[in-house]
């Protein structure tokens, strides 16, 4: 098992990440709900083989808050800062949910950064992946009661609820309710409001690194139906369906998903050369 440290990147705002092991640089992305503890199983089990980061976004966990009203292209201007804080000229990304799309969105403005591709249990666009009704429910589960008052810690029961699988254990409960329960209330609703308004479907088609889709079985935020439709959208991807989970699939099956995970860097390893600077 490798040991995880704590890193900062500087700058406006400070970012705030786990790392684990050496070589090539795997960047993990959290979703709108968590932080970079979300990935603590797949940087204790890709360490031994790769350079391992979990970040926490701008707003997050121990990364500073900004001001003013969020660009979700801020996301990708942060982790341009994290790969050059590393010396790394290209990453394998791997994105859940937000973080998906925040690898989106990072491609398609970055390119030639970008090694590999791993989306997980994330759309392309609100408007056109979920329905009106989703929507709504989007809001009505996570906006709606902070905006009246309530705490992170107050929404976080029924957000449980509404994302894991009928099959999760009481530990990936309890580390997705820590997740949100800690969130930076200001942070979390400027990042709601850009989210809705994100839509990187026109550039799906023009995605040519490897890609890999993994999606929880009993997703409902995310069913397996939108992966498979990016899956027939992205030229020579892969697709793969983590049995038994809902949309928190790295914490719900760690198991399956670093094994899927593992196996599909091991084949692109050398897309990335190893980062050049991996210790403060």
């Amino acid at each position: 098992m490798s040991e995880i440290s704590t890193v900062f990147v500087e700058g406006t705002p400070r970012l705030a990440l786990h790392r684990a092991g050496s070589g090539s640089l795997v960047f993990f992305l959290h979703g709108i709900g968590g932080n970079r503890t979300n990935w603590t199983a797949q940087l204790e089990a890709l360490g031994d083989s790769f350079h391992a980061v979990a970040w926490d976004a701008r707003g997050y966990g121990d990364s500073d808050d900004y001001e003013g009203p969020l660009d979700f292209g801020d996301f990708a201007r942060d982790a341009l800062r994290v790969l050059d804080r590393f010396e790394a000229g290209k990453a394998h990304f791997v994105g859940l949910s937000m973080g998906g799309r925040i690898a989106q969105d990072f491609y398609a403005r970055y390119p030639d950064r970008v090694a590999t591709l791993v989306l997980c249990d994330t759309m392309s666009d609100f408007r056109g992946s979920m329905t009106p009704e989703k929507r709504a429910e989007f809001i009505r589960l996570r906006q709606a009661p902070l905006k009246a008052g309530k705490e992170p810690r107050d929404i976080a029961d029924a957000l449980v609820e509404s994302l894991v699988g009928p099959g999760a254990d009481e530990g990936a409960r309890r580390r997705l309710w820590d997740s949100i329960a800690a969130l930076h209330k200001d942070s979390y609703l400027k990042t709601i409001e850009a989210s809705l308004s994100f839509d990187r479907s026109a550039e799906i088609d023009r995605i040519s690194v490897p890609t890999l889709l993994l999606y929880g079985e009993h997703d409902r935020l995310t069913p397996p139906a939108i992966g498979q439709a990016l899956h027939d959208r992205i030229a020579g991807s892969e697709f793969a369906v983590i049995e038994g989970a809902g949309h928190l699939s790295n914490i719900e099956r760690p198991e399956a998903f670093n094994a899927a995970l593992r196996a599909f860097l091991a084949r692109h390893r050398d897309r990335a050369e190893p980062a050049g600077r991996t210790e403060e």
